[in-house]
């Protein structure tokens, strides 16, 4: 019988929750289940008393040395009060776990539980303490480099339309667009702003809400370094598409930045390059789609392309009033 490579796996939970049992010297009676498929795979691990996160990075994907520079954050961030999803030690001390997959090796964390909901209609109230809480890490990390990902133009803006190449014809309209969207953007634009550790990927779908608003950050998988408006634009773009009400967003996303700024004021140029910042994070996630996901899967079509991705982009873009830049 002819046996045939794999290019993704997905790991049993039993055997998973058997492995990540012995090494972290948990009770037998603790369960594991699989909770999400996607960039990576989400395990949970619980008993009655107690929950755990497993994340399983997929197979190259992150190296180890990167996923050291997440957790690093992390642990600085969880040192000082900060309210993250921590990574938990092995009963060797150990944060990283090594398996070989089908595919390859793939590696594996066992992350602290963030109680609470994830809530997409967030409150008024509910985003002024999420602005604090981005604005705390902010601090903790600013002039801070770690071993990852510089965010830039080039990074942000023109490598994402090159990994789209490979699935769009160039010519395309909606190729063209993306590949001009840097048109809109200033070689200065992102020069003479603060800058450190940013997350990337701050909106509801990466934090938990108590009843009690309490909040908890997680899912740092895309931290790297770049100018830290980038998480504020972003938080605000996601905003923007999920409330219709354009009212109700404009009172949100005013609580969100009273909130940041309570703790940590924004420059007049940091303020003015929220709506470019949001756009740039917007592009790469676009090309990180093109890199990560199954393009055979419908959902990730040229029509997905067209009517979905850049229908958001265009809109963003018109309600900012987002011009050309003069020097291009």
């Amino acid at each position: 019988m002819t046996v045939l490579p794999v290019s993704a796996s997905t790991i049993s939970e039993k055997a998973l929750g058997e492995f990540v049992k012995e090494k972290y010297a948990l009770n037998k009676n603790y369960d594991c289940t699989l909770f999400r498929t996607g960039m990576n795979h989400t395990y949970f691990l619980a008993n009655s008393d107690t929950k755990y996160v497993a994340r399983v990075y997929s197979h190259n994907w992150r190296t180890k040395s990167e996923i050291t520079e997440e957790l690093k954050v992390l642990k600085l961030l969880s040192e000082n009060k900060v309210s993250v999803s921590f990574p938990i030690q092995d009963k060797h001390g150990k944060f990283i776990q090594t398996i070989n997959a089908p595919e390859g090796v793939r590696y594996v964390v066992l992350f602290s539980f963030a109680k609470g909901e994830k809530i997409r209609f967030i409150d008024k109230e509910t985003c002024f303490l999420i602005g604090t809480l981005m604005a705390k890490i902010h601090n903790l990390t600013l002039d801070s480099t770690i071993e990852r990902i510089f965010y830039d133009q080039e990074s942000l803006l023109k490598l994402p339309f090159e990994h789209l190449k490979q699935f769009f014809p160039e010519e395309l309209s909606e190729m063209q667009f993306i590949k001009h969207i840097d048109d809109f953007f200033d070689k200065t634009d992102f020069e003479n702003v603060r800058k450190g550790v940013v997350h990337m990927d701050l909106w509801y779908d990466n934090m938990a809400v108590t009843n009690e608003r309490e909040i908890t950050f997680f899912d740092f998988d895309f931290c790297g370094n770049g100018a830290q408006i980038l998480d504020v634009g972003y938080f605000c773009k996601q905003l923007f598409h999920i409330e219709t009400d354009k009212k109700v967003y404009q009172l949100k996303m005013k609580y969100f930045l009273d909130g940041y700024q309570s703790i940590r004021r924004l420059t007049d140029k940091e303020l003015k390059l929220i709506p470019k910042a949001g756009l740039a994070v917007f592009v790469f996630y676009l090309g990180v789609q093109a890199q990560r996901f199954d393009w055979s899967n419908i959902f990730l079509s040229e029509n997905y392309l067209k009517m979905f991705y850049i229908g958001k982009l265009k809109s963003w873009i018109q309600y900012n009033n987002i011009e050309k830049s003069s020097s291009k």
